[in-house]
């Protein structure tokens, strides 16, 4: 079944692509996931960022994060696990922020990324934030944008049987199409540069 699941979901919309299938337990619960992966993503900015990975690192064990999301009780620290916090630079520049946790309070991962760029500012010291995350003082965090953040993955105890061998007919003709329009746009774009540069 789970081959000709993961088939036949593949075939419903060539902009979405499904890379693993399993058949799964009666007791199986969705919530029950031993491991979260977001991924947020920053355009380029030319700047060095050595200040945001220093404050990266601080995020790992257990963290109070009421300055990290909304709807949380503010009276005593309300601890949760930080796997990590990652960031690594993009090909073009730009970074990933990358958050692994088994579980994350509402609006946790952009108020880290808010975290670190208040760090990267000056306007947030590294005492200060690792005071927050020990609970000893509670921080006012804008939410950064949602578009660039990215539900990369989502981890199970119960392994794949089933794993996809590569995009179907119409998925490698809607890439194709996809690169195309992207590649279009960007030398229109390089043309409007160009253009305004000159005059």
């Amino acid at each position: 079944m789970p081959p000709a699941l993961l088939r036949a979901m593949n075939g419903v919309d060539p902009a979405l692509w499904f890379s693993a299938a399993r058949a799964i337990p009666d007791h199986y619960r969705v919530r029950g996931a031993v491991r979260r992966i977001y991924r947020y993503y920053e355009a380029p900015d030319g700047r060095p960022h050595a200040a945001a990975d220093e404050a990266a690192a601080l995020f790992s064990g257990e963290v109070d994060v009421r300055s990290f999301g909304r709807d949380v009780p503010r009276g005593t620290p309300v601890f949760r696990t930080i796997e990590a916090v990652i960031v690594s630079r993009t090909p073009d520049g730009g970074r990933t922020v990358e958050v692994r946790a088994p579980a994350f309070v509402w609006g946790e991962v952009r108020r880290i990324v808010a975290a670190l760029r208040e760090v990267d500012a000056g306007r947030l010291t590294l005492p200060r934030l690792r005071a927050a995350l020990a609970g000893e003082v509670r921080l006012t965090l804008p939410t950064v944008p949602p578009e660039p953040l990215v539900l990369w993955a989502v981890e199970y105890d119960e392994p794949w049987t089933h794993v996809w061998r590569g995009p179907n007919r119409r998925q490698r003709a809607f890439l194709a199409d996809e690169r195309a329009r992207w590649w279009s746009r960007s030398q229109w774009l390089g043309e409007v540069v160009g253009r305004s540069e000159r005059a």
